[in-house]
């Protein structure tokens, strides 16, 4: 769908892409994370063709591609009503079908019927984010690109929002999604790139990236009676590398390297039961998109 190799791009002689590589197939919910400054939006736009890349490639696999745009904060015409807008946006993009009929169906899509004969002026920040993706919506794009689509909005709102989101990824559609909001990239996103100093630091599938950065096996152990004894018993298992504790996780024990999980959890478990330690719990620990972020902004991972 698309591929973008070795992009990069200076504003007056100061760099702020060093040679970006992304990757995206048909249908992929693509989290495009970063830290503020990295160079997200600044590749979204050359992506657009808004702006100019300085050097690389920006391929689709046809040359008849259309990108739908909506930008974190859309500039809508107050003085209009959501009917009056997206005809004029039906207008603007030369839609060859029915405008009415487009306006209506991505009106239903987007969950604004009702609102929709109300002065934009008189609109929630909500109502303002699905009318701007009903406008990125409108020419049936081949490539949505949502920019913080659910920023400063509240809890309600941004349900609202991200249940548009979910039904179109469902549908098939291909999205690069833009947000600080890692738990509404968890929720939609089958893919993920990270930013770090104007370049993907990091990209691949959830799991993927989890298996690449969790480094080895560990398992979290919580008791239903936690003493000294634990810790030691723990520690002399012959595959256990170290313990970490901690208040709200319990024990944290890592495996030396080249343990199976399977092995590992048979020895901890038999461990316990010889020394009459009863587990409340016991789960293998896995990094969360969050631990991930930091961790590849940070240059720790």
């Amino acid at each position: 769908m698309l591929q973008i190799k070795n992009l990069k791009k200076s504003y007056k002689g100061f760099p702020v892409l060093f040679g970006l590589n992304m990757s995206l197939e048909k249908g992929d919910v693509y989290g495009f994370l970063g830290t503020n400054g990295c160079g997200k939006t600044t590749t979204m736009n050359i992506i657009c063709n808004i702006i100019s890349k300085d050097e690389g490639e920006v391929c689709f696999d046809s040359r008849d591609v259309r990108i739908g745009y909506l930008p974190e904060t859309p500039a809508l015409y107050g003085y209009m009503n959501g009917i009056e807008y997206l005809d004029f946006i039906g207008a603007c993009c030369e839609y060859d079908g029915d405008i009415k009929a487009r306006t209506a169906e991505v009106l239903e899509i987007t969950g604004m019927t009702e609102g929709a004969k109300r002065r934009i002026k008189g609109y929630s920040r909500g109502m303002n984010q699905r009318v701007g993706i009903a406008a990125a919506l409108y020419g049936k794009p081949d490539l949505i690109i949502l920019d913080e689509p659910t920023s400063a909005l509240d809890p309600e709102g941004r349900a609202e929002v991200m249940e548009i989101i979910r039904r179109l990824a469902e549908s098939g559609s291909t999205i690069i999604l833009c947000t600080h909001i890692l738990s509404d990239v968890e929720r939609v996103a089958n893919k993920i790139g990270i930013m770090r100093n104007g370049v993907i630091a990091a990209e691949g599938r959830l799991d993927e990236l989890k298996r690449r950065y969790e480094g080895g096996v560990a398992l979290n152990i919580k008791l239903l009676q936690q003493t000294p004894e634990t810790i030691t018993v723990l520690s002399k298992i012959e595959t256990t590398e170290r313990c970490d504790v901690s208040k709200t996780d319990g024990i944290t024990v890592y495996a030396k390297d080249g343990t199976g999980e399977r092995e590992f959890f048979d020895k901890v478990v038999a461990a316990l039961t010889a020394n009459n330690l009863l587990p409340e719990s016991i789960s293998f620990k896995r990094l969360s998109l969050e631990e991930i972020y930091i961790g590849v902004t940070s240059g720790r991972l």
